[in-house]
C-alpha cells in the first residue's frame, strides 16, 4: 500500500494503463482530463478495475455506487483525493 498525500494525473494514468491497457488511438499522457472515460475508450468494467487497483494501492474505498457517477478522469482524481484526506 502506498502512502501519499495527493493522487494526481500521473498516478491515474499508471492505474489506467495497468488496469485496462491503453487504446492505441489515445495518448493518455496528453489527454485532457475532462474527456469522459467512454470517449477515452474505457467502459464501466474498465473503470471499476481502475478503481479496484487504486483501492488496493492506496488503502481506500471507492464503492461501486459512487464510481457509477464518475465520468471523467478529473472526477476520479478528485474522488481519490477526497478519500485520501478522509483516511489521513
Amino acid at each position: 500500500m502506498t502512502t501519499m498525500a495527493e493522487f494526481g494525473k500521473d498516478q491515474l494514468v499508471e492505474a489506467m494503463r495497468a488496469a485496462a491497457g491503453e487504446d492505441e488511438s489515445t495518448d493518455l499522457a496528453s489527454t485532457v482530463f475532462e474527456a469522459s472515460f467512454a470517449d477515452l475508450g474505457y467502459d464501466s468494467l474498465a473503470v471499476l478495475e481502475i478503481a479496484s487497483r487504486i483501492e488496493r494501492e492506496y488503502g481506500i474505498d471507492l464503492p461501486e455506487d459512487t464510481m457509477a457517477g464518475v465520468e471523467t478522469p478529473a472526477e476520479l482524481v478528485d474522488l481519490v483525493n477526497g478519500q485520501l484526506r478522509a483516511v489521513a
